[in-house]
């Protein structure tokens, strides 16, 4: 019984730092967009910094479920917890690499869509979100609300859609704003993207839960 403890304050540690890293994230989210939204320099280079702190707990949570599995040889349900925290971070990281991607293109762009940037924002809010509750739904093992959070990926994809779109007409009106079109379709793809790594948590969830992990819809 005393190991047994000893691996289940492990294992909430474990899922305790799943949270702080999803916490983390999300709020790089928040920080690109607010820095693109004002053209802030400063903040946008703070969010670019501020990545190494996912990649150094990446490098932690990997290292401590690598121990977990070598000293503890855990089997079913634990052994699921442990294989679904090494596939979670990966897809966190790659929410801080997007949020730096979008940090870095503030750092250069040379212009201002206002019809575009209004889009761009709705379409923020709701990745934002998809990843606050995809890593909820993780930590309440709630395989309904990862399966909500999967759905809301669509309003995400039409979003983009949407940018894509409107980027046509703005063009048609002043080809000059090429290049600022860019940067805003760059933007919106690594938004799209991240309600893409949302759903995989939310998936990695459901395997968590059920032993079952499907992909692809």
């Amino acid at each position: 019984m005393p190991a047994r403890k000893s691996f289940d304050a492990e294992l909430s540690d474990l899922s305790a730092s799943l949270i702080r890293m999803g916490s983390i994230a999300a709020r790089s989210i928040d920080a690109a967009i607010a820095a693109f939204d004002a053209h802030d320099l400063q903040a946008a280079a703070a969010v670019i910094e501020g990545d190494r702190q996912l990649d150094d707990m990446e490098r932690e949570i990997e290292r401590h479920c690598l121990t977990l599995l070598l000293r503890q040889q855990p089997v079913a349900r634990d052994l699921r917890m442990i294989s679904t925290a090494l596939k979670m971070i990966t897809d966190i990281e790659r929410i801080g690499d997007a949020s730096a991607d979008i940090a870095e293109i503030t750092r250069h762009i040379s212009g201002e869509i206002p019809e575009i940037l209004e889009q761009i924002d709705r379409m923020a809010a709701e990745a934002r979100g998809m990843v606050f509750d995809a890593v909820d739904a993780f930590v309440k093992s709630d395989t309904e609300r990862a399966e909500a959070v999967i759905a809301r990926d669509d309003i995400v994809d039409e979003a983009f859609n949407e940018v894509k779109r409107r980027m046509v007409e703005v063009l048609r009106r002043d080809s000059s704003m090429v290049d600022v079109a860019i940067d805003y379709l760059m933007i919106a793809k690594y938004l799209e993207r991240l309600g893409d790594h949302a759903v995989n948590i939310c998936e990695w969830t459901e395997f968590y839960k059920t032993g079952i992990h499907q992909t692809g819809r």
